[in-house]
């Protein structure tokens, strides 16, 4: 049995659609958008486990900026656990500079000439050190990568591009030189 819809139904089934185009769309501007507008700034990082690219097209990556020293924490009160946390990096534009922190703030800051700040949180606090995570820890590694072909030494670099507005994404990823990665 076939029922008519009325009018007022088509529109609202006509807008649910545009909106779910739009929110497809408005998701891959803001990955361009963040590649175009966004700072760029090279992280060292480390792959946790190369054997597990035999069984699926992921890598977990391990950041030397995920460790950061308790001294450098600058909030109103001590670190927490699952804390939002914005990380000022020492980030020269130069290819063969990597960023280091420079503090880790509970606020949002304006960094200056040769920063960047990269969002975060905190993953663990210990008696000196502080663990952060910052959401660019998994790489999808394409089947002709170094990384899947073992040709790479345990060190390697990400191109991370930060958007305006804190959104954070990888560019690239490339070999470290062999005296980089001692």
């Amino acid at each position: 049995m076939l029922t008519r819809t009325s009018p007022s139904h088509r529109m609202l089934l006509r807008l649910l659609v545009a909106a779910q185009v739009l929110y497809v769309l408005g998701v891959a501007g803001a990955g361009y958008a963040t590649t175009a507008y966004g700072q760029h700034i090279w992280l060292a990082t480390s792959p946790v486990d190369l054997h597990s690219l035999q069984y699926e097209s992921f890598v977990r990556l391990r950041y030397a900026a995920a460790k950061a020293p308790l001294t450098a924490w600058h909030g109103a009160g001590p670190p927490q656990r699952r804390q939002a946390v914005y990380v000022l990096l020492n980030a020269v534009p130069s290819p063969d500079s990597l960023a280091t922190v420079a503090g880790v703030y509970d606020k949002t800051l304006s960094p200056g000439a040769g920063q960047a700040v990269l969002r975060g949180w905190v993953t663990d606090v210990y008696s000196r050190t502080l663990g952060l995570r910052y959401n660019l820890e998994r790489y999808y590694v394409p089947g002709d990568s170094p990384l899947r072909l073992g040709k790479t030494s345990p060190a390697v670099r990400v191109r991370v591009s930060i958007a305006p507005w804190g959104q954070a994404r990888i560019e690239r990823v490339a070999l470290l030189p062999a005296t980089a990665a001692r």
